[in-house]
């Protein structure tokens, strides 16, 4: 908006004025943040392979190394260095070769070597022409963007992406759906390949620059705890804080464990909205608010987490873990159990007179969103 033409200015001026600089600022700052982020997991990753092939000592780590490293580096306070990452940063840089270009003169000061390693993948080798830039890749991508596209078969499925990615601003969820969706086999096997691009970008979720913050690179990168960014809305965050009570207060057993509870499942980061240890059915409680009405994909996100914990969290003595959905949706409110693995009658039965009645719940979820 150019109000340089116009000689007063008027209120309507002023807040578009206000937002529209709030927008460009959220972007550039998003980008500022994403960029330097990828920049420093590809340096990780160069650091990693000029050991692996050149390090003094590297014959007494072998093939402990990234292991041992993870633990110096996670001791150190060094975020998201666990050993899955710094194999991931590792193949990062051997696959994109072609961010070292866009590395400041001080940043290259850094790298170990002036050129690219000889167990680099350079993908110019077998195809000369599919290569992006990578200065369009870091003002295009984020690192997470870049998670998902390591996990492609080939150069040419990975370099599809890349530009599909770029030119439709994919969120990631989108790019990660796309890829599910078997676009580029698809785009391979079509007669009307130009359609078929049509019909995948049509609908496909974009990017919100505000959004990326909310990456769990990010805000481990930023040093942010999960809890001061995953909240969906104010309204969530007031709720969970009086839940949280309501549940402490009723008197049936409930320990408070964990607020956004970080779980790793597969290569996605989950977050549980509140986690309680029951000390009389000696379980854990697993507790997930939506404020939108109720939906087969909530119960089975519950479900998911439910059963990590089974797997992951169940101590000798402990009871199959139990999930609390609650749904809501103006003055109505759902509240749903998710009893994975209970098999027991008698567990059940008991769960049932240990657990706050339904009824008392949804009771207490409406007055929260009325105010009262």
């Amino acid at each position: 908006m150019a109000l340089a033409m116009k000689q007063q200015l008027t209120f309507t001026d002023l807040i578009l004025f206000i937002r529209d600089i709030d927008s460009e600022c959220a972007v550039q700052a998003g980008r500022a943040v994403n960029y330097s982020l990828t920049l420093r997991n590809w340096l990780i990753g160069h650091h990693i392979t000029e050991y692996e092939q050149r390090g003094e000592d590297r014959a007494a780590y072998g093939e402990k190394l990234l292991q041992r490293l993870s633990i110096h580096l996670t001791e150190q306070g060094v975020s998201r260095t666990e050993e899955r990452e710094l194999r991931r940063y590792r193949k990062f840089y051997q696959v994109y070769p072609q961010i070292r270009d866009s590395l400041t003169p001080e940043l290259s000061e850094k790298l170990l070597s002036q050129s690219p390693h000889e167990h680099t993948v350079e993908r110019g080798d077998a195809f000369p022409v599919l290569i992006v830039p990578g200065q369009e890749l870091l003002a295009r991508l984020s690192f997470t963007h870049f998670v998902e596209l390591l996990k492609c078969d080939n150069p040419g499925q990975q370099f599809f992406y890349e530009t599909e990615c770029m030119r439709g601003n994919w969120s990631v969820r989108e790019l990660r759906r796309q890829i599910g969706s078997l676009y580029y086999e698809r785009s391979e096997l079509s007669g009307n390949k130009k359609k078929l691009a049509e019909l995948a970008q049509r609908n496909a979720e974009t990017a919100h620059p505000k959004l990326a913050i909310r990456d769990p690179y990010v805000f481990e990168f930023l040093g942010l705890k999960p809890v001061e960014v995953m909240s969906e809305s104010h309204l969530e965050d007031q709720l969970l804080d009086n839940l949280q009570e309501f549940l402490l207060e009723l008197g049936h057993g409930f320990c408070f464990e964990a607020r956004q509870k970080r779980i790793l499942i597969g290569d996605n980061h989950n977050f549980v909205d509140l986690v309680f240890y029951h000390r009389i059915l000696k379980c854990h409680i697993l507790v997930e608010l939506k404020l939108e009405k109720f939906g087969h994909e909530n119960i089975g996100q519950l479900n998911t987490y439910v059963s990590w914990y089974r797997h992951n969290m169940m101590t000798e003595g402990d009871n199959p873990p139990v999930g609390i959905l609650l749904c809501t949706e103006k003055d109505h409110a759902l509240v749903q159990y998710a009893l994975a693995g209970m098999d027991n009658e008698l567990f059940v039965s008991k769960y049932q007179l240990e657990l706050p009645d339904k009824k008392e719940i949804q009771e207490f979820i409406e007055k929260q969103i009325r105010g009262e």
